[in-house]
């Protein structure tokens, strides 16, 4: 199972013999899944089933479905009549002659332009509805797959930045015996220069002391204990954004903690390349579903 981005746009056309219908779903980052329907009236009583189908396929993500209704008006179209609503507009059109006798009645032409007195759709509003359905359903595998292309491209990031991360620990750890040897030097020969007579015994207890505070090795462990957890996830697939920004946490308070212990300018070097790569990192992952 692959992971998802929650960055994607889709759109889909449908167009038939008397309505034209567009649909677009746009996709960004979001804490939880955020759905807001854009639907024309005659597709409104749709949405519960839109919702569901969103939340059967998303887990997280604000998502916008918006529809686009558009009657095509054809010249080969035979006109058709809505006589009773005909019949409402001339009632209407009676009571105005007796209220205003100067007023000037509608032309023929006026009249037909009246809001539904020419019914020129063709389907009924089930068959348009069906149509919509079977439309969203495409767009939302357009837009799954288009997840899952950016949550590929983003794994390949995160996975190239958690190689940088392991060859991090990997020097850092392979310094870690000469440095703390070079620090025990710099004690001997700071002493020599007071020509102090020291307590070997003590001088040795100091200089396991000093080993004891630059020691990193367990910061080092832990750091590549949570890029193989990373590397778990990321392999594992399906929704995992929240669990890899946790470990992101994680892994930037073993950065801190190694920075803090630093001695050397080598260890914070290695540090602030940690926190940098942790931060891209952390950027793209608040992408991922």
């Amino acid at each position: 199972m692959s992971i998802h981005s929650m960055t994607a746009f889709a759109r889909e056309t449908d167009e038939g013999d008397a309505v034209s219908l567009a649909v677009e779903i746009r996709s960004v980052n979001h804490r939880y899944l955020d759905t807001i329907f854009k639907l024309p009236e005659g597709l409104r009583s749709l949405e519960a089933s839109l919702r569901d189908a969103l939340q059967r396929q998303l887990s997280r993500g604000k998502v916008e479905v918006q529809f686009r209704w558009q009657d095509i008006q054809s010249g080969d179209q035979p006109l058709v009549i809505d006589r009773a609503r005909l019949a409402q507009l001339r009632d209407a059109l009676d009571t105005i002659a007796e209220a205003a006798p100067t007023s000037t009645p509608p032309s023929a032409l006026e009249v037909l332009a009246w809001p539904g007195v020419i019914d020129a759709a063709k389907e009924d509003a089930d068959t348009i509805k069906a149509r919509a359905l079977s439309l969203f359903e495409r767009a939302l595998a357009s837009l799954l797959e288009t997840r899952a292309r950016e949550g590929e491209k983003l794994q390949g990031f995160i996975e190239e930045r958690l190689t940088g991360i392991e060859n991090v620990v990997r020097d850092s750890r392979a310094r870690m015996p000469e440095l703390l040897n070079q620090q025990q030097e710099r004690l001997r020969t700071r002493l020599a220069e007071f020509a102090a007579d020291v307590d070997e015994a003590r001088l040795e207890q100091e200089m396991v002391m000093l080993a004891q505070k630059a020691d990193v090795e367990e910061e080092l462990d832990r750091l590549a204990a949570h890029v193989e957890e990373v590397t778990r996830v990321l392999h594992k697939g399906g929704p995992c954004g929240r669990r890899l920004d946790f470990l992101m946490q994680e892994l930037n308070r073993e950065a801190n903690t190694l920075s803090s212990k630093s001695f050397a300018t080598s260890t914070t070097r290695n540090a602030v390349e940690l926190k940098v790569l942790i931060e891209q990192m952390r950027e793209q992952i608040q992408n991922l579903e």
